[in-house]
């Protein structure tokens, strides 16, 4: 497993924000999809799918596997995403000689937070100054 200094987390930042960016447009509409499906399926039983049925499937199936390549993508890089609403990911780190994470947000300007592997996103603190720079 890769670990990252601040500073290669921020440099990855161009890249990790636009592949963030489509996580969190794509996961929005499959959500959206998923809503309306569930609604067009409340209905009464219908022993054979509606072909509008069928066609909204096969629009969140493929939603679902852009959404798993993108987060392929930033695993390829060693980044774990963590949450697809938010546009949360934690690069592995080290601080002080044991496993942190540093977490970065989707609009936020660099990696300024930290966090135990196991506290997560609630249990995020600031970067020391003396660790950023």
């Amino acid at each position: 497993m890769q670990l990252f200094t601040v500073e290669q987390a921020d440099r990855t930042l161009p890249l990790v924000r636009r592949i963030v960016e489509d996580v969190v447009r794509q996961h929005r509409l499959w959500q959206e999809k998923v809503v309306e499906l569930d609604l067009l399926s409340s209905g009464a039983y219908v022993e054979q799918p509606a072909p509008r049925t069928v066609k909204m499937e096969r629009e969140i199936l493929a939603l679902a596997t852009e959404i798993a390549g993108y987060e392929a993508e930033l695993s390829a890089l060693g980044i774990q995403l963590k949450d697809r609403r938010i546009g949360l990911i934690d690069f592995p780190s080290e601080l002080d000689g044991r496993r942190v994470l540093l977490c970065w947000r989707l609009g936020e300007p660099s990696v300024q937070f930290w966090h135990d592997e196991n506290s997560g996103y609630a249990g995020r603190q600031p970067l020391l100054p003396t660790l950023v720079g």
